[in-house]
């Protein structure tokens, strides 16, 4: 659920023990259901079925926040690894130190298998969030209730289906498109087929139209989906679609272009004024934060911390330091000289406080992951209250500066977008480049502004390039050799499909290499 704090602290835990088992995530979640619905119709009547859930506003609303949970299943953390570093590993740009998490350097040395738990957690928790999706948007519009408030919980679940679609199709290429509640084995989608990559884009794009057109707020300090984040969604959406793999060109670069500007022009968005921002519990949702993903200390607190500070260093309030992920030398070295993301700090930070002295410094031998730091949960409370941001405004700024770019050129508003992430940076202002020079300088940015976002290797896919930290040029997707040495294949332009998955439904087909 992705929701306000009060409602987050009042009935977080009553939603999850009420409501939690009439939601049925896909095929392994489906046995569940159908398995339970004959015990609950010969039982007491007031117990929930499907059918007789789906009758007032607050079941609606309900079903509607249960689409946000999955979302919460991927930046966890542990001596296990966690998902979201997955993508982060594949770019050659994070090193760990957390030996027990194998899944972490399957990917990273490109020796990935379909048994990695990473890409299994993304399956599993998106397909689960699709199936809630498709649960509530059957089902709801039968419900009598406010109809302007119908439209909007109907806008935030297609909003959240096409988010999980949209990084499926990324990751894993041909997956099943279920736009319907599987709810018995019977469904002749029980074991779906895979889709054209094509059909799946058309269904995000169809469902983020049909959110743009809820009467959703620009904003939503509550962590909700909002108008700003559905639109800038669908500039990314649109810009990947001009790239690879659907190659559709100028005309989509266009439409990436013009619905970055609907965001920018809005006025409702501006970039922090300070780096410590992007990580201060009290600017969640706001300003340069799109959209999130929302914890709260005390009662969901952000699970990714003890996953981004060094090895058993003695600084963090944590149990458990587990150097699970930080950043290649070599990758911080290859920012601008003077570039005020790598100060101490800023982005990356290379020392801390002594956890029993807090007036000591430690070296930590590395560059640790500083922008996604709770700094109050790592010295005392080992609590976070870090919201996990998924849409921040640097990134629309940077899709306007490259879509429009790419249908006309340098232009003014395209160098004001850029500059403005660079001038924040300490950098002087891009200025009389060519179009193929500027690209290149926007792809920079985007490496060096939203990395460890889960951004960079999206970005390799759709462009089929690479940036080289010894060159600083970039190279081609097949061939392009990490700093530590594995050389990416064609193979690594997408994730495996779970084994489990394949063995279980013999319709779907492995990606090609696994």
């Amino acid at each position: 659920m992705l929701i306000s704090d009060d409602y987050n602290t009042k009935t977080m835990n009553t939603y999850t023990k009420r409501y939690s088992y009439m939601i049925p995530a896909v095929f392994a979640g489906v046995l569940l259901l159908s398995g339970c619905n004959k015990f609950l119709d010969e039982s007491n009547p007031s117990n929930y079925t499907i059918d007789r859930y789906f009758t007032r506003a607050e079941h609606a609303q309900a079903s509607i926040d249960a689409i946000y949970g999955p979302l919460r299943d991927i930046p966890g953390g542990g001596f296990g690894g966690a998902a979201w570093t997955m993508t982060e590993f594949a770019t050659g740009l994070a090193s760990t130190d957390l030996g027990q998490a194998v899944n972490s350097y399957y990917v990273k040395d490109l020796k990935n298998t379909a048994e990695n738990g990473y890409g299994t957690s993304y399956w599993r928790a998106y397909y689960a969030g699709i199936a809630n999706a498709n649960l509530s948007l059957e089902k709801i519009p039968g419900i009598t209730m406010d109809e302007t408030l119908k439209k909007r919980l109907m806008g935030e679940a297609y909003f959240l289906r096409a988010w999980y679609y949209f990084t499926l199709v990324r990751l894993f290429g041909h997956i099943p498109l279920l736009t319907k509640p599987i709810l018995s084995t019977e469904d002749p989608e029980f074991k779906p087929k895979q889709a054209n990559p094509e059909d799946v884009y058309k269904q995000v794009v169809e469902d983020l139209k049909t959110a743009e057109a809820a009467g959703l707020p620009w904003t939503s300090k509550e962590g909700r989906v909002s108008l700003g984040a559905v639109k800038s969604l669908l500039a990314n959406v649109y810009l990947t679609m001009a790239g690879y793999p659907l190659q559709k060109g100028k005309e989509y670069y266009s439409l990436a272009a013009g619905k970055a500007e609907e965001v920018i022009n809005s006025g409702q968005f501006k970039l922090f004024a300070s780096y410590n921002d992007l990580h201060d519990p009290a600017k969640k949702n706001i300003d340069e934060n799109i959209f999130m993903i929302q914890y709260k200390t005390g009662v969901i607190p952000g699970n990714w911390q003890d996953l981004i500070i060094p090895y058993n260093k003695g600084i963090s309030a944590y149990s458990a330091e587990t150097g699970g992920i930080y950043a290649t030398p070599d990758f911080v070295k290859s920012f601008e000289p003077g570039d005020y993301r790598t100060a101490e700090k800023q982005f990356f930070f290379t020392e801390y406080t002594d956890e029993k002295d807090r007036k000591k410094n430690v070296a930590l031998g590395g560059y640790f992951i500083y922008k996604l730091l709770d700094s109050v949960a790592q010295v005392s409370s080992a609590n976070s209250d870090l919201n996990y941001g998924i849409i921040r405004y640097a990134d629309v700024l940077l899709t306007y500066a490259e879509a429009s770019n790419e249908g006309a050129g340098p232009s003014t508003k395209a160098y004001e977008a850029v500059n403005a992430i660079r001038t924040r940076a300490k950098l002087a202002p891009l200025a009389g480049l060519s179009q193929d020079a500027f690209r290149e300088a926007i792809w920079r940015e985007r490496w060096f502004e939203l990395c460890y976002e889960n951004k960079t290797w999206f970005d390799m896919v759709r462009t089929r390039k690479v940036f080289n930290v010894g060159t600083r040029k970039f190279d081609d997707f097949v061939g392009h050799k990490f700093s530590y040495g594995p050389v990416l294949t064609e193979r690594e332009l997408l994730f495996p499909i779970p084994s489990t998955d394949v063995l279980n439904n013999t319709n779907l087909q492995q990606n090609k290499g696994y």
